[in-house]
């Protein structure tokens, strides 16, 4: 390609790489003299370990070791609990790591991990979140941010409101399964380490395993060149990494631990389960007059995390009374942790099924509604948006789905057994820029290498990055390379939060532009090892701004409800966003459809049972949960408006990777209420759930 190639729909770089198999991840570092490792998970949802029987497993053939609470490495105390693997026999939780077996192959490391008889002093425990539960508690903060927000006087508003919604909506535990589970291999050669693991961001792996095995950085080396995603359960080091370096420091050989995927439930983290008490008021014209939204979770004992799902209600509609607030239960269950928009996602089921009750009871049209109350200025914080384009998305995609021929009745499109329905809601997601370093190298033979430590994740980081470049640099895209996903190259923030490429993008550019002015200004040859420029945006990217800043967009669905199976199936997804200036029109475009995909699963197949009698989740594996597959995804179209918003970053882009999953299992919801003339207010829709609301009207 020639030309600067910022927005064009570049072809991902690693892209030949993967689909010939040439791209490696981090369990195919076949290093000289490798072995397996195997985790031993907890059989008790609390209590202690008593004792630990090696003796079968070490008499297998191939097995090198067995590591106990009792004989493992010892780690220096991590700020975050859940790696404390091994270094008491305490155990929090089933499926908690209390042996790890080493071998030659891992059939003898599985063989081996099986042979481990493990004794344990159980007690009682508590898996069972209750909205009245007595060791609810309201945190001090969530997220960073207030778990409760109220101004007006709500519950007044709310009692003296012309129209009034009342309504509890669940969300069932969910769990982030990417196709690459949770690897590492490690390596230690004398007092240097070198890790190649599955994760969101080796800068803050490399980190993490310094404290943890009380080392310098430099002595650290973490390559995450291919990840083969992750939804935010690699944001952060999980123990498959630690567990790998401890294998390996203990027997002298690399080490590769991949998680089995019927243990990735219990150790990586999981969307945490929530019920959601929505109150909604308004005056007969449809004006919001109050807005309750309260939100009940759980948390675990190794680590506090809450599901922050009532923050979507501090942005989405003016109110003159508002309380968005959080209760949490702390249980003995696996450490819950973030997933693909991480309390937006819930949060807006929730928040844009109400508002869709609400319309029914206004006898209202959905989208007007929701023009009607939109804010001129953020809610929670009376800041100005830096833009705000959820009205166009609303009415761009109307235009596109054909909402104005649509029959407002419930159960108004009957096909023989099936009722056909639409439905829509409205999307949101903050906007978050992290410091970041990146270099920039002009090469003497016309060529520019541009260094970050990135993690792609399957988004195309490569290819945008190298966009970015190019046109900070005014050059082809073809000269331009990039190298990501290793710790040698200038440390980066995480893939995560929607800030990857907003983060490192600015760094990018800001490396490339200076280097170009450098070039300007540059006569004769360029010396052999070329000119490199360095950026690092620390005092810039976390500054903080006056402007309230956040994506927005709008989901339109039609289904088709089967009246004799009670099976629901999804006919067509639009998706209109509106997020900053797009960088990359192909790989964005795929991550929208991607995040509305995971929507559908949310909304109609996804979901994890907890069994409280012994503390663990029944759906181990991809048979039980079932992620939507080609068969389930019906015609996704993804489309935007660029926004022009100088008050981002310097290419104007905002994160695109969870706002495609907020909102889109509201808009299913709300089309088979439509389809149906039934409220479903618990996630999945299965067909029993819903095959049972027919029966019984309800």
């Amino acid at each position: 390609m020639t030309g600067t190639a910022l927005g064009a729909p570049a072809e991902r770089r690693e892209g030949r790489q993967k689909v010939a198999g040439a791209a490696r991840y981090a369990a195919e570092y076949a290093l000289p003299g490798r072995a397996h490792a195997w985790p031993v998970p907890a059989a008790i949802a609390r209590g202690r370990v008593t004792g630990v029987d090696t003796s079968a497993a070490l008499a297998l053939p191939g097995v090198l070791a067995v590591l106990t609470p009792g004989d493992a490495p010892r780690l220096a105390e991590p700020e975050d609990p859940a790696l404390a693997v091994l270094q008491s026999p305490h155990v929090p939780h089933r499926g908690w790591c209390v042996a790890l077996a080493v071998a030659d192959t891992p059939e003898a490391a599985r063989a081996a991990a099986r042979a481990v008889r493990v004794t344990y002093a159980g007690r009682p425990h508590d898996a069972g979140l209750t909205e009245d539960h007595r060791d609810a508690y309201e945190p001090d903060d969530v997220a960073g941010r207030a778990a409760r927000v109220e101004y007006g006087d709500p519950e007044a508003a709310f009692a003296t409101a012309d129209v009034r919604v009342d309504t509890v909506y669940r969300v069932p535990p969910l769990h982030n399964h990417p196709m690459e589970p949770h690897a590492s291999t490690a390596h230690w050669d004398g007092d240097r380490l070198t890790v190649y693991t599955s994760s969101q961001g080796g800068t803050t792996v490399r980190s993490v395993l310094a404290q943890l095995f009380d080392l310098p950085e430099e002595r650290i080396t973490v390559v995450a060149e291919h990840v083969g995603g992750g939804f935010g359960s690699k944001g952060t080091p999980r123990p498959d990494v630690v567990l790998a370096a401890m294998a390996a420091r203990h027997t002298g050989r690399p080490v590769t631990l991949a998680y089995p995927r019927r243990q990735l439930p219990t150790v990586v983290g999981h969307r945490a389960p929530t019920v959601q008490r929505m109150r909604l008021g308004a005056s007969a014209d449809g004006r919001l007059t109050a807005l309750l939204h309260e939100v009940t979770t759980y948390t675990c004992h190794v680590k506090g995390y809450v599901e922050h799902a009532a923050f979507v209600s501090r942005v989405m509609y003016a109110t003159p009374a508002l309380r968005s607030s959080h209760r949490v239960v702390p249980l003995d269950v696996p450490s819950p942790s973030w997933m693909r928009a991480p309390g937006e996602a819930p949060g807006m089921y929730a928040l844009e099924s109400a508002v869709d009750e609400l319309a029914d009871a206004l006898r209202m049209d959905p989208v007007d509604l929701r023009i009607r109350n939109e804010p001129d200025r953020e809610p929670e914080s009376g800041k100005p948006f830096s833009s705000r384009h959820v009205v166009e998305c609303l009415r761009e995609g109307a235009r596109r789905f054909g909402w104005a021929g649509r029959d407002p009745r419930p159960r108004s499109r009957p096909e023989g057994p099936l009722l056909i329905g639409t439905g829509v809601a409205a999307a949101t997601y903050p906007v978050r820029v992290a410091p970041s370093t990146a270099t920039a190298q002009a090469l003497p033979d016309g060529g520019f290498v541009v260094r970050v430590n990135a993690a792609d994740i399957g988004t195309g980081a490569r290819t945008v990055l190298a966009q970015v470049a190019a046109d900070a640099l005014g050059v082809p895209l073809d000269r331009v390379r990039t190298e990501v996903g290793h710790s040698d190259l200038p440390p980066a923030p995480l893939a995560g939060d929607s800030c990857g490429t907003a983060s490192w993008g600015w760094a990018v550019h800001d490396a490339c532009a200076e280097l170009a002015a450098r070039l300007a200004g540059h006569t004769g040859p360029l010396p052999t090892e070329g000119i490199e420029v360095r950026a690092d945006t620390t005092g810039k990217a976390d500054a903080d701004s006056p402007y309230a800043r956040h994506a927005f967009g709008a989901h339109f669905a039609e289904v088709a409800v089967d009246t004799v199976t009670g099976e629901t199936r999804v006919r067509r997804l639009l998706g209109v966003f509106a997020a900053g200036h797009i960088l990359n029109a192909r790989t964005a475009r795929s991550q929208f459809v991607g995040a509305m995909a995971m929507g559908l699963g949310m909304a109609l197949t996804e979901h994890s049972t907890l069994d409280r009698a012994f503390g663990d989740f029944t759906e181990a594996d991809l048979a039980a949960y079932h992620v939507p597959a080609h068969a389930d995804v019906p015609d996704i179209e993804a489309g935007w408006i660029d926004e022009d918003d100088p008050h981002l970053n310097p290419m104007g882009s905002k994160g695109i990777g969870e706002i495609g999953i907020v909102g889109t299992a509201a808009a299913i919801g709300n089309a088979v209420h439509h389809a149906t003339g039934l409220r479903l207010r618990e996630l999945p829709l299965t067909p029993d759930r819903v095959l049972t609301a027919l029966l019984t009207g309800g």
